[in-house]
């Protein structure tokens, strides 16, 4: 097997930063060194198949992306990047595990949904995989299949409490599904919003004639998520089942979950990148249809409220544990103009996964967050929150040689025509300018990028078979 000894740099981990040297030894690191050291011989250097040197740079755990969504149906079309090429984008971000999500629609059965994502992603893949399951009819036979999921390495599920006649589940159907939530051990996901609500509310604007992207973000109003987020906290709390809320976007719905935990209570959020930087004005009320391109839901929100202030405060606190993306990228031409005249029609997404890791990053440039809690919000909580770490997100003897050289005195311009590999007509992140720069990816011991070039192939990434969540009070 080859080795390879990163150099000269700063490992930086969620607890601390130090000079020191990696060995790696085929996929997984065997060593971490103080510099210099003679422990494994007096020319260590010479005696590797390869030197990377990580001098002035940063040596951080891959970045670990949990909420994507690859080659997902939905609203009529697919979002655009397959697993070929999302996790090729992945790989460019210094992101090396994407935890995706398997779909079970109306109708269907749990595991035939498990085996259709399996089908998709194998062999497609350029970093590290796993899946969570989307439950989106509760019923005898899913509960019974809920069961099962942990023997698959699927320790996480997801309900919604938006898009009725698509996945929605109502109050009793989520009650069940906490309860074998609770009996396994699995992490119940929650799209909390108050669809039927919303639902009405997208009846009303559009009656009125207002039609445009802005008024996506009007219709799913913050008050809908906090209820919603307060309805999932009270029914998990009933159950006993650990809760993880996704891509939170209104602070409310934060000070739910912060009220929840200050009680002891098993639940968590996530919240992503457009939740920190966009919002409802500049973004969703761009001029004309322009503001298709942020369509998402949870909506961006109004700055002239804070949302954003709160979101970076949130991470700093652990009011809100990690970042994701909810990467569900569409196009433009053919997909986003669906909803020319309807914004109910607009497929909702945007595509991010590539950019995570720098744009978080510039939040430690901008002094939000700081450099461990980048590495932990990125990483180490996403591996311990959905059963990896020890594996996934630690530089560590024995785990996985899923490394990444971050240079922090280069620079990132993000936009269509300077550092885009996503399958998408337009960037989302379009302009924005970055005060790092990710130089080197290694995922499982594998050089996949390098200097601005792509060495990594599909086929590479493996299935992630996870265990129950290592993050639980």
């Amino acid at each position: 097997m080859a080795t390879t000894l990163i150099s000269g740099g700063t490992v930086v981990t969620a607890t601390g930063r130090s000079a020191a040297d990696v060995l790696v030894d085929g996929e997984k690191i065997a060593a971490v060194l103080a510099p210099g050291s003679t422990l494994l011989g007096h020319d260590l250097a010479g005696s590797v198949d390869t030197v990377l040197d990580a001098t002035g740079k940063y040596v951080i755990p891959g970045g670990i992306d949990a909420h994507t969504h690859m080659q997902m149906p939905f609203g009529g079309t697919e979002a655009s990047d397959t697993f070929e090429t999302g996790t090729r984008a992945a790989a460019w971000g210094g992101t090396t595990t994407i935890v995706d999500f398997a779909i079970q629609r109306y109708g269907e059965r749990v595991m035939d949904g498990l085996a259709a994502w399996h089908e998709k992603a194998a062999g497609q893949c350029a970093v590290d995989y796993g899946f969570h399951q989307i439950i989106g009819d509760v019923n005898d036979d899913s509960l019974k299949a809920m069961e099962a999921l942990p023997d698959e390495g699927v320790s996480s599920y997801k309900l919604f409490m938006a898009y009725p006649g698509v996945f929605y589940s109502d109050d009793a159907q989520i009650y069940k599904a906490m309860r074998v939530g609770a009996e396994t051990g699995l992490m119940t996901m929650m799209h909390a919003e108050n669809g039927p609500a919303i639902d009405a509310m997208v009846a009303e604007l559009l009656a009125q004639g207002k039609t445009d992207p802005y008024y996506h973000g009007v219709a799913r109003a913050w008050q809908m998520e906090e209820e919603a987020t307060h309805r999932a906290i009270m029914l998990a709390n009933l159950t006993g089942a650990p809760l993880y809320v996704v891509h939170v976007s209104a602070k409310q719905a934060v000070e739910q979950l912060a009220a929840a935990r200050d009680n002891g209570q098993n639940v968590f959020g996530e919240t992503c990148p457009q939740y920190l930087y966009l919002s409802l004005e500049d973004q969703l009320g761009a001029e004309g249809f322009e503001g298709a391109k942020w369509v998402c839901s949870t909506p961006l929100r109004s700055k002239h409220e804070h949302h954003q202030d709160h979101m970076w405060q949130s991470l700093r606190t652990n009011d809100i544990q990690m970042v994701a993306t909810d990467h569900c990228p569409f196009c433009m031409k053919g997909q986003k103009d669906m909803g020319v005249g309807d914004f109910s029609k607009i497929p909702n997404g945007i595509g991010s996964v590539e950019h995570r890791m720098d744009l978080m990053y510039q939040g430690v440039v901008d002094g939000k967050i700081s450099l461990e809690r980048w590495v932990e919000i990125t990483s180490t909580t996403p591996a311990r929150m959905f059963g990896m770490y020890g594996t996934k997100g630690v530089i560590a003897p024995g785990a996985d040689a899923d490394v990444v050289i971050y240079d922090p005195n280069g620079h990132t311009s993000i936009g269509v025509e300077k550092t885009h590999h996503m399958n998408m007509d337009y960037s989302a992140w379009e302009g924005y300018e970055i005060e790092g720069h990710v130089d080197t990816v290694m995922s499982r011991g594998r050089v996949v990028i390098n200097n601005n070039e792509y060495l990594g192939s599909k086929g590479h990434g493996q299935y992630v078979r996870r265990a129950t969540s290592q993050y639980l009070v």
